[in-house]
């Protein structure tokens, strides 16, 4: 069960230094407005007399002082002026600073107007309430902005940091750089923005030149004496990355930063810190997936959603996904008890948790647990990730391939019917398509129990097949990684080995948006892109950590290991793919026992398969179910 912050004694003491610091911040601001108010209604009432305040404007001067403050306070207030940064007032505050006093002093002359057929304000100046808006548009709004301009002014004077060109010179692009200039011991100082787009090539950005395209990238380095790369493009393909840091490394540029962050540019509060160094994602992922949220957020929203394998690479970028989706519950079954417990303290350690987090340590091969923990949770929704994913490791052990990946799904699955589960998600792997070993076999039965149990009972049954993920805990890149700290060489299969990569957000709400479109006992298959060789990845490895390949890092082949491929796929010619109403997923043919009877007559067998461990009979027995399964490489491939 999830904790709520208030209920954290020292959490909640901290939240209180922060209310406290919240509350001075407001109180200062109201203060400021309440004098700058006052005294931009009596410079009006001193305009309008020319310095010579007449008697009864005096006398009505109190009341039309409360009158202001009354007035315009509320709509101030309901603008959320009071909660802004000083230092990071931006154009949409100042709007709202407009069209807060807009109101304000709409509603004051209209009072103003009536109460002058009274005695309380007989012959008070028009004029006043139109020069005291004006003045107050410029107090309030000029003290504001007063701490920026002040920032700028002095950053600008001493031109701190290190000597910077922006690349991207658009919202992100502009945004950074504001924050480069506006920020106290900003660690770059922006001299030249590169753009491709000819309409912002000579314009000022914030003060800062467009000097051109990617084009004019290696002499603007060298123009400027540039010291660093900030790349602010969160939206550009990743060829277009790739070739702006294959041109500054040309120039013998190696600090090299990236803003990554869509939602952050598109929220307005962009900072530093969303400044970071370039990674492969930047470099190898695709670009920006677009889903349908909407559909997503129907799907999930007040709902109860449990994640098997929720400590591994995809199960936990699931369980951080369906947080932002409205889950009521967020149930995390592993066995992994050490995986789950950092999962929960990262999932609590976001503020916007609304999710109730049920921890639960089991088995998906033991149905007697798996029967507990759905009863007890009773989920909506069941994402199965959990599974044996290492192909060496498997052709050597391919008895607990057929354990976990077979049985491991068929429990659950099961499960799930029994327990009315509205939705049964699968994620399955490329190398399901014409295996070549002990693992890609056994997850292409998996695909088809669980197409043949949506034949019947409520539950939809749903695949979702995908590639390799980067920075995954199978990844081949963490190994890559320790090999250059001991000095290399840094290990690769085959020179033209090829694999399919995604970025693992991005394969995850893919994995969302196939849940969701999905009518029951369909294999969605993701687009991937093109495959990347593997070699080529390597090379990127080597020289993010700063060094050059061959060079400083020598590369090894060793050879494929027993059940690779050089290259997979992502569906072979028997899937018959069919388009889907989302341009990046895809719909294979879908394999399924005749019956649920014959599921479970081949099922039976395959447990006590599993206990006698011999793997002629394992590999004899999945060539039956998977007549397209060619063990040990005999595939064409």
């Amino acid at each position: 069960m999830s904790i709520p912050v208030s209920r954290d004694r020292p959490t909640a003491l901290f939240n209180l230094g922060v209310v406290s610091e919240h509350h001075r911040r407001r109180l200062f601001f109201l203060a400021a407005d309440a004098v700058l108010l006052v005294l931009a209604l009596l410079t009006a009432v001193l305009l309008r007399f020319e310095g010579s305040m007449p008697q009864h404007v005096a006398a009505q001067l109190p009341l039309l002082v409360l009158l202001s403050l009354f007035l315009k306070f509320p709509f101030l207030l309901a603008e959320r002026l009071y909660a802004i940064s000083w230092s990071r007032f931006s154009l949409g505050d100042l709007l709202a600073t407009l069209r807060g006093l807009v109101r304000g002093s709409l509603l004051l002359s209209a009072v103003v107007l009536l109460l002058r057929l009274t005695p309380l304000l007989a012959g008070s100046s028009r004029a006043v309430l139109l020069l005291d808006f004006v003045l107050s548009v410029v107090a309030v709004g000029g003290f504001r902005i007063s701490r920026r301009a002040y920032l700028y002014l002095q950053h600008n004077g001493n031109g701190g940091g290190r000597a910077a060109v922006i690349v991207g010179a658009g919202d992100a692009g502009a945004q950074l750089a504001q924050a480069l200039l506006l920020e106290d011991g900003s660690p770059y100082h922006p001299y030249a923005f590169i753009d491709d787009n000819p309409a912002d090539q000579g314009t000022l950005v914030h003060g800062i030149p467009v000097v051109g395209g990617r084009h004019k990238l290696n002499e603007t380095l060298k123009a400027y004496h540039a010291e660093a790369l900030l790349i602010a493009m969160p939206s550009a393909p990743p060829a277009v990355v790739r070739d702006v840091v294959a041109r500054a490394r040309q120039s013998g540029l190696r600090d090299i930063r990236i803003i990554p962050s869509l939602h952050r540019i598109l929220n307005g509060d962009l900072a530093l810190s969303d400044l970071r160094e370039l990674s492969l994602e930047d470099l190898l992922g695709r670009e920006v997936v677009r889903a349908d949220t909407r559909a997503i957020g129907r799907m999930l929203a007040g709902k109860t959603a449990l994640v098997t394998g929720a400590a591994g690479s995809i199960g936990s970028e699931l369980c951080r996904q369906l947080t932002g989706f409205g889950v009521a519950a967020l149930v995390l079954v592993d066995v992994d008890e050490s995986g789950l417990f950092s999962l929960e303290q990262d999932l609590k350690a976001h503020r916007d948790l609304r999710a109730d987090l049920r921890l639960t340590v089991a088995d998906v091969r033991d149905p007697v647990k798996m029967r507990r923990v759905l009863a007890a949770t009773h989920p909506n929704v069941v994402f199965h990730s959990a599974a044996y994913k290492h192909v060496p490791v498997m052709e050597a052990c391919p008895e607990e391939a057929l354990k976990a990946n077979v049985l491991g799904t068929w429990i659950p699955a099961l499960l799930s019917r029994e327990f009315g589960v509205e939705r049964f998600i699968l994620i399955s792997t490329d190398k399901a398509v014409r295996p070549t070993s002990v693992m890609g076999a056994t997850k292409r039965v998996a695909e088809k129990v669980v197409a043949t149990l949506n034949l019947g009972g409520p539950t939809r049954f749903i695949s979702v097949r995908f590639g390799n993920v980067l920075g995954s805990r199978g990844s081949v890149v963490p190994l890559w990684q320790e090999q250059i700290r001991r000095g290399g060489p840094v290990t690769v299969t085959d020179p033209e080995m090829r694999r399919y990569f995604m970025v693992t957000s991005e394969a995850v709400l893919l994995v969302l948006q196939a849940s969701a479109m999905g009518e029951g006992g369909e294999v969605f298959v993701l687009d991937m892109g093109q495959p990347i060789r593997i070699l080529d990845l390597a090379h990127e490895v080597i020289r993010l950590s700063g060094f050059e390949p061959e060079a400083d890092i020598p590369v090894v082949f060793t050879g494929a290991r027993p059940g690779e491929k050089l290259t997979e796929e992502i569906m072979a010619a028997e899937d018959v793919p069919a388009a889907t109403s989302h341009q990046k997923l895809f719909v294979a043919r879908t394999e399924t026992f005749a019956s649920s009877g014959e599921l479970e007559r081949e099922i039976q067998p395959l447990t006590a398969l599993a206990e006698t461990g011999r793997p002629e009979d394992i590999v004899r027995v999945l060539r039956r179910l998977v007549p397209t399964y060619k063990p040990n490489g005999q595939s064409a491939v």
